[in-house]
């Protein structure tokens, strides 16, 4: 499975007095970014949800590699580095129009219940594990 890179262009608010983008706003790109490839794969949190199960980040780690500044646009490759069953790791680069690097950046989830309980993919949802050890093993 082919995943499309997600784009993010910098916006006003996410900067600073010298319209370079805070730190704290390549997490929530890394989010965004997330959000956009677990839909591209099919399974959204939207549906993870109405199915009692929740997906909450155990880690995130973020290496910043230079400047992005206001209105230019950052794209987001990502790769899903590693899942278990019950847990999956991400990881994120943060491309500036001009090709270079400006963040690196990892995430660690897991699968839950309403109660905190954690979930195995492979037992309660099948045809879910299965999608992941297709997109973990591309």
């Amino acid at each position: 499975m082919e995943f499309t890179p997600y784009r993010h262009k910098a916006q006003y608010y996410e900067t600073d007095t010298m319209k370079i983008v805070h730190h704290s706003n390549y997490i929530r790109w890394m989010e965004e970014a997330r959000v956009d490839l677990l839909e591209q794969m099919g399974l959204g949190y939207d549906a993870m949800e109405r199915e009692g199960v929740l997906s909450p980040v155990l880690s995130v780690e973020c290496e910043f590699k230079g400047m992005t500044r206001f209105a230019e646009t950052v794209e987001i490759r990502m790769r899903l580095e590693s899942y278990t069953g019950v847990r999956f790791a991400l990881s994120y680069e943060m491309i500036g129009p001009d090709g270079t690097l400006r963040a690196r950046g990892k995430s660690a989830h897991c699968f839950i219940d309403g109660s905190g309980s954690p979930i195995s993919l492979r037992r309660r949802f099948p045809a879910w594990d299965e999608l992941f050890r297709r997109c973990a093993d591309r």
